[in-house]
Parts: structure tokens; sequence; C-alpha cells
């Protein structure tokens, strides 16, 4: 049986001025999954992983961490919040030191770890961002890019057991968002799961071991990352176009000119060695 690392069960948020963003949601989230979140702009994406972090708390429902309670109290937080570090979608949220390095080492050097496996884990964030030749320069004089990779590198270097992205790739141009993913592919470990939320079915399709399509505050698919491009109702429902290599695999097992035998191919590379 997998282990859990979060069990949500009937979960609604409801802010102050009266919107609910998640209503009666329930999942669990295992140990060592790539897991995409799926959905429009207002499906309760970005509430959902403040929750995760402790950041905000249930109007009513529970959530467990490792089997425990999660509780709002500052020790509880603190201990959370060192093993699920979350990348916000806005890096200015999140940084606030001087310059580039101190910002990425803030993390690490609250992790009662010596000065030798700080200084390491910050060099090697900041090498896997491609920062290192940034880590002097002040946060305020930095593109919205650089701050972005700074923010990813800043809870990167603390070795979270679970890693939140709020839509990574946002902000970025096409040589750092990809890159941004091939860091992704590294850094995944059997004991470690990976959650974003992503707007690039095609990246979602690819890598992720599982999908979560969400809507309206409430979750309407989770499972395989193949299923669910068949569904062309919850596809409507979601407004979600399918990948470009599924749609053309589709196609042409349609028109019999690729063998229907074996899983879809998941990437170009994939579906390129079935061509041959």
């Amino acid at each position: 049986m997998d282990e859990l690392f979060f069990k949500i069960d009937q979960l609604t948020h409801r802010y102050v001025d009266g919107t609910t963003a998640l209503k009666n949601l329930s999942l669990s989230i295992k140990k060592g999954k790539k897991i995409a979140l799926l959905g429009n702009n207002g499906a309760g994406k970005s509430t959902l992983f403040q929750h995760l972090n402790g950041i905000l708390q249930p109007t009513t429902g529970s959530i467990l961490f490792k089997g425990e309670q999660v509780r709002y109290n500052r020790k509880f937080l603190m201990t959370l919040r060192k093993q699920v570090g979350i990348v916000f979608q806005d890096p200015d949220s999140q940084l606030f030191s001087g310059n580039v390095r101190q910002d990425i080492s803030f993390g690490p050097m609250n992790l009662d770890w010596s000065q030798e496996k700080v200084h390491k884990q910050v060099e090697w964030a900041m090498e896997q961002t491609e920062v290192t030749a940034l880590q002097d320069r002040p946060i305020h004089f930095l593109s919205l890019g650089q701050k972005k990779r700074v923010a990813i590198a800043g809870v990167l270097a603390m070795n979270p057991e679970v890693f939140i992205l709020d839509e990574p790739s946002a902000g970025l141009d096409a040589y750092y968002s990809k890159q941004i993913m091939h860091i992704l592919r590294d850094i995944h470990q059997g004991d470690k799961t990976i959650i974003l939320s992503t707007h690039d079915v095609h990246f979602a399709y690819e890598w992720a071991d599982e999908i979560i399509v969400m809507s309206d505050g409430e979750i309407l698919y989770h499972g395989d990352p193949v299923t669910v491009f068949y569904n062309e109702a919850l596809l409507n429902q979601a407004h979600l176009e399918k990948p470009w290599v599924f749609e053309t695999a589709q196609q042409l097992l349609e028109k019999q000119l690729l063998r229907d035998e074996g899983p879809m191919p998941r990437s170009k590379e994939e579906l390129f060695q079935l061509l041959k």
C-alpha cells in the first residue's frame, strides 16, 4: 500500500468576501508521485496549494499530513513547512532578502544544517536554476523571469519532501520554461512528491504520474495521465485541450497508420519511435 503524504477530507474554503474557492474536496496525495494539477483560472488550484502548506485554514473539513492532523500553531506549521515547500506564481510574494544569494540561503539557514551543507545546497540550487551569475544582484533589479528562477532555487535548496509549484513556467521564456521542466525531472526521487499547477497540458501529459483536473472548486478527475484525455465531456467542462502527441496518435490510429498495440505514446520521442 502506497504511503500517503496528504489525506484531505471534505475540504471547503470560503473567503471573507463570501467566495467559496473549494467545495467539499477530498483528495489523497501519495508519496513519490509527480502530480500535475490542471484547470482554468479560478478553479481553486492556488487555494488548494495554500492549504497544503498551512497558509490557509479550512472553513470546514480536515487535512492530514503523514497521518497527523494539520494544526495551525507555530510549532506544527514550522515542521510542516520544512517538509512541504511551495513556490508561488508571483515571485514577489516570497522574495524579500537583499540579494539573490541571501534570499536562496534564508530557508536552508533555518533548517539546523551545518554551514557547509547550507553552502553546498545553495550552490547546487543556483547552478540548477542558472542564477549563479546573479548571486550578488539585488532582488529588485531582477526581471520577472529571473525572480521566478530565484524563488524556485530558494525552495529547491531546502530539499523538501513535497515540492509544490504554482505555475512554475509563468513569466519564463521558452528556454527557461524547458529548463525548469528538466529540473523537475532531475530532482524527482522515489521518496519525494512534486505537485505543480500548469496550463501546459503537453508537459503534464508527458511528465506526470497522476493528473488532477479542477473546475469551480471541485475535482473532476484524479488518475492516470492518459485516460483523462479520452473524456471529451470532461475536457470541455474544464476548458482543456488534448496534448498534441495524444491527439496525433489518436488520428493515426483512426486512419490505421499506427498499430493499436501497447500504451499511447506520451512524448515526441515515443511517438516517433512508433512511426518507425
